[in-house]
């Protein structure tokens, strides 16, 4: 699987993210920084880690979203290329118009860092196969503004459609829109989510429940 990791000014995810992303293919991503024009040829999966960009100013990934890579990543997203934001990176490409709504402050208005229980609603696609369909798995909350909201028509399209790709299992603690954590865009190609899988890849650090969501993509992309 070769991919890449997009870096931005107040990012703080990205190893987190390469050592998933190596543990599961035995690959290490490529590193660009957001002043990047190009991605590197032959990408499989680029992804848009965690982190504050620009401090969350203005409005969270909003900044980001105009970085001179975005437009790269715009225009590999249009030919099918695979992108997959979490956290930091699902409010980007909500920004970038890669994924529809918007994520607003938590319900609470307090940052959450604390685990929660993922359920997944799809298991047909590409960030999602290496889980069984209803498969309930623990991740990592670590956002103020995480609480995912869409207008009624958007999110009679997203049921509708079944681009829910995760729900919030046990608690809704962000008070996002019908419990959801993550989405998919209608070719399935673009993935967005709020918790981190990337923290839970390594027993030693508190368990492996995300690693499937690394070693699915990586065994997709072996296959193609």
């Amino acid at each position: 699987m070769k991919s890449a990791i997009i870096i931005f000014p107040g990012t703080n995810r990205e190893r987190d993210m390469a050592i998933a992303l190596e543990r599961a293919s035995g690959q290490r991503p490529a590193m660009l920084w957001h002043r990047d024009s190009a991605l590197p040829a032959g990408l499989d999966l680029v992804v848009l880690p965690g982190g504050f960009s620009y401090g969350d100013y203005l409005r969270c990934g909003a900044m980001a979203a105009q970085s001179p890579i975005m437009a790269a990543v715009r225009d590999f997203a249009a030919r099918g290329g695979h992108v997959l934001g979490v956290c930091n990176g699902f409010q980007m490409l909500c920004e970038a118009g890669l994924l529809p709504g918007a994520l607003l402050k938590n319900a609470s208005l307090r940052f959450l860092a604390q685990d929660c229980a993922l359920r997944v609603e799809r298991a047909d696609t590409v960030f999602t196969r290496g889980f069984r369909q209803g498969a309930v798995f623990r991740a990592t909350m670590a956002h103020g503004d995480g609480n995912y909201f869409c207008d009624a028509e958007t999110l009679a399209r997203l049921e509708g459609e079944r681009l829910v790709a995760l729900r919030y299992a046990d608690a809704n603690l962000n008070g996002s829109i019908n419990a959801i954590a993550g989405v998919v865009s209608p070719n399935l190609r673009v993935m967005g989510l709020m918790p981190h899988p990337e923290n839970s890849v390594d027993p030693l650090v508190g368990g492996t429940d995300g690693l499937p969501m690394f070693t699915g993509l990586a065994e997709a992309f072996a296959t193609v």
